[in-house]
């Protein structure tokens, strides 16, 4: 692929340049860097291209801190300029960049890669790098070899700059075959959701959350002793059952030996199958003691090996925090996933959720939507019932306990309602009797038996459950509302694959809008905090948390609640959505 371009290395036809293009509806958009790190490396090079004029700015020609000079605004504007679609490749990389080194955010994102995704719509055999797409989309081959070169020569290759300038011309036919697709596919309301979402998702991991590394390393060494001191308790029950004798008083085993443990447990008479896994163990634990106090040792041994020293490493030695990795399209419900490190795997134990907290002066501001999917799921099943215990604003898991078991709901017992709650949760997971029965110890019958109330007690929601299910298995695809689309891939023949699939197409829908709502929020918060001192810095599922002065925790707390009742009622119209806010100095309330 053949390309032109100029190199704009001065102030004044950096502004020319930047007027010109300013009239353009559609413009390639890329940048090239030092580091991968935005608070490590330089932003070398800016390039924008019509598809058929490109341009590369040199943004080391315009001194050392390119932030503050005032010869770039020019830029600035075109580059925060809503008026042209600016066309990027995992838009979020350039955002982080141009955000910290010229100061300004990127508007009108199309973003390629978050694009297709969507398309894809769950095929996991799909490759979503630049030149993967541009093959699958347009049929042109890109040669990537110069993205590993030196950018940080003071004077860069013609291969650099030719390189450059070409992944900034292929973005726009890439965008007019993308943009087509969405909308030839009905993904365009999702996509734009998407895009909207990037910038609040780039200024969250740029500030990063604050991880207290005193604290941690506290509730490291307290959660080792509590491991050693279980250990202990556990080589002390199953020292029967160990074949081996020791000179040195009683003998032991390596607890993190599935063989030697199944070998132990077995000795003792306890009826193990060939894995130990948890989840084979659970069923055990009641009625035998060793196995629960192995469950326990393994739970602390997995929180060492998760949230140990290891975590520490994440600390940036710049700003002191941590700047995780949010991928918007984590999963195929388009719920995030996070990495480096994962924050939406931190327990909800105080002890790790107080060791992450404001900096000086400042507040954290926690906010989560209320059963959020129970309330999608009673939109979207119309059932009167369902729909009103939430108008009601009564407990809702206490209002199904009350049902299930024919009490008052002033009447239900702590047991009972955390009885309902799983049933709640489980219903929108597709939960069948068997899952059930294993969940809470009762018989198969006794399972039937209370999935028969609960859902006479809410007809329309068995309907919609099983109208769902057979409409996905029969067209192998399933949406959320925004039209985000799951292409469903399993062998019919296979019955196990089958119900696989009906329980996954049937859940995608709920979870997915679920986060749907949660990017739209970000998108409406992120507005809203323009002005203010509230910054992003984590989001869970349906969780949001800010960081503010602690004189704008008021004000801040209101913004965020209101955007977030706001993003729900645009996707759920005939049920309240509820929002809980909590001002906090630490990840706790």
């Amino acid at each position: 692929m053949e390309v032109f371009f100029e190199l704009i290395r001065d102030a004044e036809n950096l502004r020319i340049v930047c007027e010109q293009l300013s009239r353009e509806p559609v413009l390639g958009f890329d940048t090239e860097t030092t580091e991968l790190d935005p608070y490590l490396g330089e932003l070398r090079l800016v390039q924008f291209s019509t598809g058929k004029r490109s341009v590369i700015i040199d943004i080391r020609r315009f001194g050392n801190d390119p932030r503050t000079n005032p010869d770039l605004e020019p830029l600035r504007e075109l580059i925060g300029s809503t008026r042209t679609v600016k066309v990027a490749h995992n838009s979020k990389f350039d955002a982080k960049w141009v955000r910290q080194h010229l100061g300004c955010e990127v508007g009108g994102i199309f973003d390629s890669y978050l694009a297709s995704q969507l398309i894809a719509a769950g095929e996991s055999d799909r490759r979503h790098s630049l030149a993967d797409v541009v093959q699958y989309f347009i049929g042109t081959e890109l040669d990537k070899t110069q993205q590993v070169s030196d950018w940080s020569a003071d004077e860069l290759s013609q291969l650099q700059l030719e390189y450059a300038a070409r992944d900034a011309a292929v973005l726009v036919p890439l965008f007019t075959q993308l943009k087509e697709r969405l909308a030839s596919d009905d993904l365009s309301r999702v996509a734009e959701l998407e895009f909207n979402a990037v910038m609040p998702v780039t200024d969250m991991e740029l500030t990063g959350f604050y991880l207290d590394e005193a604290r941690w390393r506290e509730n490291i060494e307290a959660i080792r002793k509590e491991r050693d001191t279980v250990a202990d308790e556990l080589q002390e029950m199953l020292a029967a059952g160990v074949s081996q004798t020791s000179l040195f008083g009683r003998p032991e085993i390596n607890l993190d030996s599935q063989a030697q443990v199944h070998d132990a447990l077995s000795n003792l008479g306890i009826p193990v199958p060939e894995s130990t896994r948890a989840s084979v163990l659970e069923p055990l634990a009641e009625e035998h003691p060793p196995v629960a106090k192995l469950l326990e040792y393994r739970g602390l041994q997995k929180s060492l090996t998760s949230f140990g020293e290891n975590y520490l490493e994440f600390i940036h030695p710049k700003t002191g925090r941590v700047h995780s990795d949010f991928r918007q399209i984590g999963a195929p419900t388009g719920r995030f996933s996070c990495s480096n490190p994962n924050l939406q795997q931190i327990p909800h134990e105080t002890a790790y959720r107080r060791c992450f907290h404001a900096g000086a002066g400042k507040t954290l501001v926690i906010a989560d939507y209320s059963q959020i999917e129970l309330r999608i799921l009673a939109e979207f099943s119309g059932d009167t019932n369902f729909i009103g215990a939430f108008k009601s604003g009564v407990d809702f898991h206490a209002a199904a306990a009350a049902q299930v078991f024919n009490v008052k709901p002033e009447d239900v017992s702590p047991d009972q309602r955390s009885f309902a709650k799983r049933l709640n949760f489980g219903v929108v997971y597709g939960l069948g009797a068997a899952r059930f029965a294993a969940m809470t110890g009762l018989s198969q019958a006794e399972a039937e038996g209370t999935l028969r109330k609960y859902f006479a007690t809410y007809p329309d929601l068995d309907g919609y459950l099983r109208k769902s299910g057979d409409s996905a298995l029969r067209t192998r695809l399933a949406r959320t509302a925004s039209g985000r689309l799951l292409k469903l891939r399993y062998d019919e023949n296979d019955r196990a694959a089958a119900g696989a699939a009906r329980r996954f197409a049937t859940n995608m829908p709920i979870q997915g809008t679920s986060a749907d709502i949660l990017k739209r929020a970000l998108r409406l918060i992120h507005d809203e905090l323009r002005g203010t001192s509230g910054k992003l810095v984590n989001i869970v599922h349906d969780e949001i948390v800010l960081e503010c002065d602690e004189a704008d925790s008021t004000a801040v707390s209101e913004k965020l609640k209101a955007a977030m009742i706001a993003a729900g009622r645009e996707f759920v119209k005939a049920v309240p959505i509820d929002v809980d806010v909590a001002i906090s100095p630490d990840w706790t309330k």
